[in-house]
């Protein structure tokens, strides 16, 4: 599948204006999607009906609240795709475990370090972090950080 084409599979998601090409040489990526959680899980499929897999998913503490980031590629044509989901502080996200199996180890990984809880996830656990570990320590408030910044100053939009 093209990238023109799984373009159009997540312009029938999210709201073409959310979905932007990007520079890859400059940026990774080709296409960069803001999203809302509950769209998550609908992208999710496009991405799996436009035979991408799923990369990784990570996070980013801002000061509006935690960024979700999804990235898919392809090995048929060359198509990553970032997807980035803004949180505030507490919400939580549908799980997508149930049609990208890899997602079962990057939420528990994410839910680990910044406590984003993903709603329906099969095994929602510590993954690296003791089990009673009462922090989570890539959100900017744990220790010594607190160097919090927003979303326009890292990404300058």
């Amino acid at each position: 599948m093209s990238l023109e084409d799984l373009k159009e599979e997540l312009s029938k998601v999210v709201d073409p204006a959310h979905i932007r090409s990007r520079n890859y040489e400059k940026n990774g990526f080709l296409l960069e999607v803001e999203a809302k959680a509950k769209e998550v899980e609908a992208l999710a499929k496009a991405a799996r009906e436009a035979d991408c897999f799923l990369e990784s998913i990570t996070a980013a503490d801002f000061t509006e609240g935690v960024q979700i980031i999804y990235q898919f590629n392809s090995f048929s044509s060359v198509s990553r795709t970032l997807v980035r989901v803004q949180l505030a502080r507490g919400e939580s996200i549908p799980t997508v475990s149930s049609i990208y199996d890899a997602a079962l180890w990057y939420e528990r990984e994410v839910f680990d370090l910044y406590g984003i809880q993903f709603d329906n996830h099969p095994d929602l656990r510590r993954l690296l972090l003791p089990d009673d570990a009462d922090f989570h320590p890539l959100l900017k408030d744990y220790g010594k950080v607190h160097a919090f910044r927003s979303t326009e100053e890292i990404y300058g939009e």
